[in-house]
């Protein structure tokens, strides 16, 4: 059954041209004038997309968020222009799933339509997830389950449905990356490319070119045209990492294909579009990037659209074990040897303040793995906070060493054994060996070299030697 398109837009031959493009790509399609038809149409003909101008005659598009009933089952793209962008952002918040620039391309219409998918499918995933958390410790990509990650999956699963621009701010290692894998896969362009990007780890005179691509012969060894990081990703997710780290000059260029989704690539006059969700990222308050003049402050605020703020992992001691068990049976599963954490260890990882959060616990598990000689990994090998720096408070439950083993009971030794102390010498054992069988036999010499396996003159030489010492030395004889 073809899926069906409803179009609100007060202009008259914007509505029909577009129609006969929707049409083109097997949609059925009503159009709209005003905010009264597109209520009846809603009424007539439940659309799955609905493709909405927020100038109409008798009000504003946004009224048609106010239908809960619209929200829950259509997906709402925007239809705007440059100098209603910032209504645009409104309307994500509130629930659009994406927005088209005017003028409409069919190549970035084809890119919507393709991603249409029932609001209610999305949130009965995000569901799902959810209704997991207790019992599977993660949501997607992330594990944990104390309450400033509960706050992280609570975004995630309002952000991901919608086109809107996420801006996660978070120390190095908390594991940004991952929320912006989680948003992608949980949104509809899991289909597409997931492209991370790290603006501080690429030279500053190549990272235009990465980012947007060049022509050939566009300058000195482009040898052939090379596809961007925003070619690349077409249809799907850019991430930009550190873009704190992205010379001034290029955040420009970001800024006017965040407003217009259209860019050049270097050398190129040919105007390319960018069908893509950014995601950016920095490892550093962005109010104080703007501050010292490392992000503009025009970018911030177009990026800073939905912001997400990832905890530190001391601030969620808690989920220290589950990620550490979580790690560790990642380890497992590569090397094929199972191990597992005492007690005591699990209560020193908790207790450890992680500067290098989420990363260098992982770091921590796997050089615990591998110095681990049996099969408990205890605190040996786990690190340990500073001097005057004070631990992190550990629950009782981890604080408290599990009781030792049992010893298994020893067998019953024979009455006639020999018992020596470890550390005992070679020389010591032996000259105590050959007395105590020496007394066994009641001195018969005979019977104690054939109970030793040696020679009767091996005996004799070796009891005259002891014999020498004890003279040498009288408390030998003890």
């Amino acid at each position: 059954m073809a899926q069906h398109a409803l179009i609100v837009d007060d202009d008259v031959d914007a509505a029909d041209m577009l129609a006969a493009l929707v049409e083109g790509e097997r949609f059925t399609v009503a159009i709209a004038h005003s905010l009264a038809e597109a209520r009846k149409q809603v009424l007539l003909h439940p659309p799955d997309i609905v493709l909405l101008d927020l100038q109409l005659p008798d009000g504003s598009g946004m009224a048609l968020f106010d239908d809960a009933q619209l929200i829950a089952r259509s997906e709402i793209v925007l239809i705007t222009g440059h100098a209603s962008l910032e209504s645009s952002i409104q309307a994500l918040r509130l629930g659009a799933a994406d927005y088209l620039i005017k003028p409409i391309t069919l190549k970035h219409l084809r890119g919507v339509l393709s991603r249409v998918t029932s609001p209610q499918k999305l949130r009965a995933e995000v569901d799902d997830l959810t209704a997991g958390l207790a019992e599977s410790g993660h949501f997607g990509g992330l594990w944990g389950r104390s309450a400033p990650m509960r706050r992280v999956y609570q975004q995630i699963s309002r952000v991901a449905g919608t086109g809107v621009t996420v801006f996660i701010t978070g120390e190095s290692g908390t594991g940004k990356e991952v929320v912006a894998q989680t948003v992608h896969e949980l949104s509809r362009r899991r289909k597409r490319p997931f492209l991370a990007v790290n603006c501080g780890a690429i030279s500053p005179n190549l990272i235009e070119s990465e980012i947007f691509g060049h022509e050939k012969g566009s300058f000195t060894g482009a040898e052939r045209q090379h596809q961007g990081f925003f070619e690349r990703a077409h249809g799907g997710t850019l991430f930009l990492d550190e873009i704190t780290e992205m010379p001034l000059e290029l955040q420009v260029k970001l800024l006017r294909v965040l407003e217009t989704g259209t860019y050049l690539r270097v050398g190129s006059t040919v105007t390319q579009e960018a069908d893509v969700r950014i995601i950016a990222a920095s490892n550093r308050p962005p109010q104080q990037a703007v501050a010292s003049g490392k992000l503009r402050e025009d970018l911030f605020y177009r990026l800073n659209v939905f912001p997400i703020e990832l905890p530190p992992l001391m601030q969620r001691a808690e989920d220290v074990p589950l990620l550490a068990e979580h790690f560790l049976q990642q380890v497992i599963e590569r090397e094929g040897e199972a191990k597992r954490f005492t007690p005591a260890a699990l209560a020193k990882l908790q207790a450890y303040r992680w500067p290098g959060n989420v990363r260098e616990l992982r770091n921590v598990v796997q050089r615990a793995y591998v110095m681990a000689e049996g099969g408990a990994i205890d605190d040996d090998w786990l690190p340990t906070n500073p001097p005057g720096v004070e631990p992190l408070p550990v629950p009782a439950a981890l604080a408290a060493e599990e009781p030792p083993p049992l010893a298994p009971a020893e067998p019953a030794l024979p009455a006639d054994a020999l018992v020596l102390p470890i550390g005992t010498t070679l020389a010591e054992a032996e000259r105590r060996l050959i007395l105590a069988t020496l007394q066994r036999h009641h001195n018969h010499k005979e019977r104690t070299a054939a109970a030793l396996g040696v020679s009767l003159k091996t005996l004799y030489n070796r009891l005259k030697e002891y014999a020498a010492a004890d003279v040498d030395d009288p408390s030998a004889r003890a």
